[in-house]
């Protein structure tokens, strides 16, 4: 079957500038190849050093003119987000995107952050929350959009109130899902807060359906030594065409919440094809699991008490 190519058309962002976790590699690094080659200023926040480097000799054998900055980012240590906002805020740029796109997804046995909280949680959830509170001040002045990426297990994820952290019974993908759940409530609660505070921030929510992303493949550092059979059938699905995206095209939803004019605040994104999981981009109705402002506010209050990160 012949592949369908998808796309969408991206405004002049020269003069702006971008954050975009997690751009070392799949969904990401297409996104910030995008925006920078759209003339934005994009600052690649990263783990691995050394990926980060290839992804920008990547991006700019593409694009040689773009305006790339490498900076260090663990998102499970809430000491490494304070010294990124701080170094940030200290440059005084304002920032007129935030793509909060990196994750970690289902280690095979509960492992924790640096700080003690688990790992999915910690990483995917109250990483970014942090980040985006350390760095306020520079969306506000940029009258930034901040797009969260959340995923297709949060349809059917819970918050899991009593045991936050999975102490009591670990379940790799229940904690993924509440992790991606975290995200897409945190994303639409930063837009009703925005608009009560007049930040002036606008805050909308993508997915990027299923992909055959690094995300569930061999991770030495997530501690799994070999591919899921997961990972092997979406690729063997996604080479074909067939239900799932490619990883090109997963990347668009993000890319369509964070600069296509028509994108709406806290509006959600993702794959248009039968069950979300692949196809092009588009809007689409909120999941269930994500209509609920309760407890999106319970989420925010419980997520300032345990990174000590306030959004004043």
């Amino acid at each position: 079957m012949p592949a369908r190519q998808y796309d969408i058309t991206i405004p002049d962002l020269t003069g702006k500038r971008a954050v975009v976790t997690g751009a070392s590699d799949g969904v990401g690094i297409g996104i910030a190849a995008s925006l920078a080659g759209a003339g934005a200023e994009v600052v690649m926040p990263v783990r691995n050093q050394r990926k980060g480097e290839a992804a920008v000799a990547t991006i700019r054998k593409r694009h040689p003119e773009a305006k790339l900055s490498l900076e260090q980012l663990d998102l499970s240590s809430l000491a490494s987000v304070a010294a990124l906002g701080e170094k940030l805020i200290a440059q005084a740029a304002p920032i007129h995107l935030l793509v909060n796109n990196a994750g970690v997804m289902t280690p095979p046995d509960r492992q924790t952050t640096a700080d003690g909280f688990e790992l999915q949680f910690g990483t995917n959830h109250l990483g970014h929350f942090a980040l985006t509170g350390h760095l306020l001040p520079l969306l506000k002045a940029g009258r930034a959009r901040v797009t969260s990426q959340t995923s297709i297990a949060a349809r059917r994820g819970a918050i899991n109130w009593n045991d936050f952290q999975w102490q009591l019974a670990y379940d790799g993908m229940r904690a993924y899902g509440q992790s991606k759940l975290a995200v897409g409530l945190f994303g639409l609660e930063l837009s009703r807060r925005s608009l009560a505070a007049g930040w002036g921030i606008s805050s909308n929510i993508s997915h990027p359906g299923v992909a055959p992303t690094s995300l569930l493949a061999a991770r030495e550092e997530v501690g799994r030594a070999q591919d899921t059979t997961g990972v092997k059938v979406i690729r063997w699905l996604s080479a074909r065409h067939l239900i799932v995206g490619t990883i090109g095209s997963a990347g668009l939803p993000a890319l369509m919440a964070a600069v296509s004019p028509e994108a709406k605040d806290a509006a959600f994104y993702g794959p248009q094809w039968v069950g979300n999981v692949g196809g092009p981009p588009g809007e689409q109705k909120l999941w269930k699991s994500l209509r609920d402002n309760a407890s999106a506010a319970r989420l925010w209050a419980a997520s300032e008490e345990l990174t000590g990160v306030t959004f004043a």
